[in-house]
Formats: C-alpha cells, sequence, structure tokens
C-alpha cells in the first residue's frame, strides 16, 4: 500500500504529466537528502509508472575531497540499486572566472547543459531533479527580495521541457523524516550553511521567523502564490509569442521589430481606435505590460536567459524605440545590442554590430572583403560573398540583345568604359561617384541615407570599383560615366542571388 507521501509524489507527476510509460528517467542525485529521497521514492513508484532509473551525477568540483566523497557515494548508491551511472566533473570555477558568471549561475549552466547531453546522448528522455517546496518559497522570496515581476514570482516551474520536478510540492522535513525511516544515508552539504549566501539566509534565518510569527504556512502559500504567477506567465507567454510571429523579422543574425509594433503591440479589441479608450493621451500604460515582455523575450531569444536583464535595461530599450532617432544604439548585459535602424529597432547578438567612427563614419568590420573581377568579351563571371551571404554574376552580352537578356531590375554597365582592375568589394568610407541622372557626384554615405539603408549593413555593401574608382554599389544607380547607352557595343550586366 502507497504512503501518503508517495501517493502525493505520484499524483503529482501524473497530473503534470511528467513522465509517460516507457521514459528513462535521469535523476540528478548531488548525494543530499532531497535528491536521494527521490531516488528512493521513484524506485517504489518505477513499475506503476513504466518507467526505467539512471542515476545522473554532477560533480561540481568546488569542495575540494567533500565534493570527490559526494560523487563516491552516489556511485556506491548506484550500484547498490544495480542503476547505470551518467556521471561527469566541470570546472565550474574556472567557467566563472572566464565568462564573469558567479559560481552559483556558472554551476547552474554547467549541470543543466550535462542534463541536455544526456538527453541529447539518448541516456534518458527526462531529467528529475529533487526541487522541493521549501526550495520554490526560497526562490520566490529571493526574488522578491531582489526585485522582480510575475515572471520572478513564477519561482521555480514544476516542468521545463525534460527537466521535471516531483518533489516541488513536498516539504523538505517530510523527505528526511522518510529517509531516516528508511535508514538511508545522505551527505550535506557544507555551503548550504555558508551565510554569506542569499539563499542560506532565506532558509537559515527568514523562513524560520515567517512560519513562527507570522504564518506556519508560509511556504504552502509562497507556493501558491508561484502556481497564480505561473498561470498569468502562462497566458502572457502566449500573447508574446504571437505578437513575436506576427511582428518580429529576422536581421542577419539579429532580430527586428518595428518602433510602433513594440510600444504599441497589441490591438485594441474589437477594432476600437485607442484614442476613444483613452482620448485625453495615447497612454503607453495600454501596451506596457506586454512591450516589456517582448523585449525580455527578444533578449532571450539572443542569450539564452533574461537573467541579466534589469527593468532599466528595459526601460533603456523603450526610449530607444520612442524617442531616439536612427543610429543610436543600446548596450544591454552580455553584450547584446539593440539598434536603432529608421523605424525599427534591431537586438544583435554579441559582436555583431558594427562600431563607428568619431566622425560619423562606419568603420570598416571584420569580414571585409575584396575580389578582382576578370572579364572578356561574351564572358560570365561569379563572385560569392560568405560574409553577406549572396552570389553576384557578371555577364558579358551583346547590348543590341537587352530586350531579350536583360531582367528589370538588373544593373547594366558599357563594357568598353570599364578599366582594369575590376574589384568587387566591401564599402570603404569616402566613396563616391556622380549617379546616372545626377549632375553631381555623390558620397556613398548619403546614398545610404537617402536609401534608408541601415547603418549596421553598410559596412560590408557590396560595390564594384573600375581604375580605382567607385561606379556602382548595389541597390543604387551607377556611375553616369559607365552607365551602358544606345551607343555601347558591350553590356555588363550584374545579377544577385542568395548564397
Amino acid at each position: 500500500m502507497r504512503t501518503a507521501l508517495e501517493q502525493s509524489v505520484l499524483r503529482s507527476i501524473r497530473d503534470m504529466k511528467m513522465m509517460s510509460p516507457g521514459d528513462r528517467v535521469g535523476v540528478a542525485i548531488s548525494g543530499g537528502a532531497d535528491s536521494v529521497a527521490l531516488l528512493r521514492l521513484l524506485l517504489r513508484l518505477r513499475k506503476e509508472l513504466g518507467i526505467t532509473l539512471t542515476v545522473v551525477h554532477f560533480n561540481h568540483g568546488l569542495r575540494g575531497e567533500e565534493s570527490d566523497g559526494d560523487a563516491r557515494f552516489v556511485a556506491q548508491l548506484a550500484h547498490e540499486h544495480q542503476l547505470e551511472l551518467v556521471a561527469t566533473r566541470g570546472d565550474v570555477a574556472g567557467e566563472a572566472k572566464r565568462k564573469k558568471w558567479n559560481l552559483e549561475e556558472a554551476g547552474r549552466r554547467l549541470r543543466y547543459a550535462f542534463f541536455r547531453q544526456v538527453i541529447a546522448e539518448g541516456r534518458g528522455t527526462r531529467i528529475a531533479v529533487a526541487h522541493t517546496a521549501d526550495d520554490q518559497a526560497e526562490t520566490v522570496l529571493a526574488h522578491m527580495l531582489r526585485g522582480t515581476g510575475l515572471t520572478g514570482v513564477a519561482g521555480i516551474y514544476p516542468v521545463t521541457g525534460p527537466i521535471v520536478r516531483p518533489l516541488i510540492g513536498i516539504r523538505r522535513a517530510e523527505l528526511r523524516h522518510f529517509l531516516k525511516v528508511l535508514g538511508q544515508a545522505w551527505r550535506e552539504d557544507s555551503t548550504n550553511q555558508d551565510l554569506r549566501r542569499l539563499r542560506s539566509r532565506i532558509r537559515i534565518q527568514l523562513l524560520p521567523v515567517l512560519e513562527k510569527d507570522f504564518s506556519s504556512h508560509v511556504v504552502e502559500h509562497l507556493g501558491s502564490l508561484a502556481r497564480l504567477a505561473r498561470e498569468e506567465e502562462m497566458l502572457w507567454s502566449t500573447l508574446v509569442e504571437g505578437r513575436i510571429g506576427a511582428c518580429v523579422h529576422p536581421r542577419g543574425e539579429g532580430l527586428e521589430i518595428g518602433c510602433t509594433d513594440l510600444l504599441k503591440p497589441l490591438p485594441i479589441p474589437g477594432g476600437r481606435d485607442v484614442a476613444a479608450v483613452a482620448p485625453q493621451e495615447e497612454n503607453p500604460i495600454l501596451w506596457s505590460a506586454l512591450t516589456e515582455r517582448v523585449i525580455r523575450r527578444l533578449y532571450e531569444k539572443l542569450h539564452g536567459d533574461r537573467r541579466n536583464l534589469s527593468a532599466a535595461n528595459v526601460e533603456q530599450v523603450i526610449r530607444l524605440a520612442s524617442k531616439s532617432t536612427s543610429g543610436r544604439r543600446v548596450e544591454l548585459p552580455r553584450g547584446i545590442v539593440v539598434e536603432r535602424s529608421f523605424e525599427t529597432l534591431v537586438f544583435w547578438p554579441p559582436r555583431v554590430v558594427a562600431g563607428h567612427g568619431d566622425a560619423g563614419e562606419t568603420r570598416a568590420k571584420v569580414g571585409a572583403y575584396q575580389y578582382v573581377v576578370s572579364l572578356h568579351e561574351r564572358d560570365t563571371v561569379t563572385v560569392s560573398v560568405p560574409g553577406i551571404g549572396c552570389r553576384f554574376t557578371l555577364k558579358v552580352i551583346d547590348w543590341s540583345l537587352r530586350a531579350s537578356e536583360t531582367k528589370g531590375d538588373c544593373t547594366v554597365l558599357d563594357a568598353d568604359l570599364l578599366r582594369v582592375p575590376l574589384i568587387l568589394r566591401s564599402w570603404r568610407p569616402g566613396d563616391a561617384y556622380r549617379p546616372k541622372g545626377r549632375r553631381q557626384p555623390q558620397k556613398l554615405k548619403q546614398m545610404f541615407v537617402k536609401e534608408r539603408i541601415p547603418n549596421r549593413e553598410r559596412a560590408l555593401w557590396p560595390v564594384l570599383e573600375s581604375g580605382g574608382r567607385a561606379v556602382w554599389a548595389r541597390g543604387m544607380q551607377p556611375a553616369a560615366e559607365v552607365c551602358a547607352s544606345k551607343s555601347s557595343r558591350l553590356g555588363v550586366l550584374i545579377e544577385e542571388d542568395q548564397l
């Protein structure tokens, strides 16, 4: 007959669809009481659930012999219950130093990367982690003390992809009592007593006071609050993903959204005009909650999570969309940059955005290119430019055949007026020529502005150079001095395709 604890865990697994018959569940065991209790409970429930178990252990290597002792304890536990052990050791301290993370963040990232690897290698279909109701309460309080919105109040999710938490509704004390009845030993982590850590202070100092002096059910109440917040967040997530799907588009390695779409991301129900709802002003509060979440989600898409993004960072992006001009940018944590390009914002991952010179000229970007083009009569040359994902075809034709061979959107130059060396290259500051139909030379930078070419794209913009002078740029009228005319004998077509 199942105990009340076993029934509670079984109910949670089934209600939240944490596992299905046939699943191979990797039980993440640190050696502590909670994770050992999780293993012993799943051993009792595995036949009823129709699952097989594997022991999974990640050694953080932060406590020397104590960490190694934990690893030996977990290996012995797996051996006793005839379970496969999948274990590894990570350089958490080294990774924290290299990536400038704190130890807790580095450990979490490496640990979950290991879990993903276990699943990717087919050694498990689910990873069961031993977070408890106490962990949930501590997480909610920690987020509240640091300052948070609903996302933080939502705390730890019972199911996150293949990661499941069957003990999220169980108190830590109940699990320890369960182990004592079994006579099952566990390991104690000495860092849990380190009061320099916020989580330790909440666990040891704050929660006991709240339970004693304010409410004996504070852990349960915080858990209920987290559940309600998660339900709200699920609704918001649906709205956010819907707006991102409708309004966000890829721009190279970045993500682009219109400023208006960001600031007013949701139409008023029933198609009513905004002025009819708030005639006194265009009240940003009507959209701010969704706007802020869209910003956080775009950051998360590029960074992997949103932990480092503050409310002040989000406000910077909103000001960029509402008050700044084209070419302005905001630098967010972890190297993410948001750049305004006319009436759109582009979110760029680290090390993608081109820099700017002191005089406002875009500096030559890493990836600048230059290809010598050798054309002969009735010849075709193809130049592939991987850096911009394009292929250019320069084709020499009898100009008398232009009506049948040219396309409406192609460029035709006079082959006899072009001079060697003929070079296809990226734009350089100072490039200029007199476009067809103009009386005066123009800098390409002026043409970029007129044609609304974003700053970020200019550095690698394709230019054709003839005899040391620019004569053509993609999307612009070519230089008047080399344009094909009625008297031209041979023409040079320039066509472009995606690689």
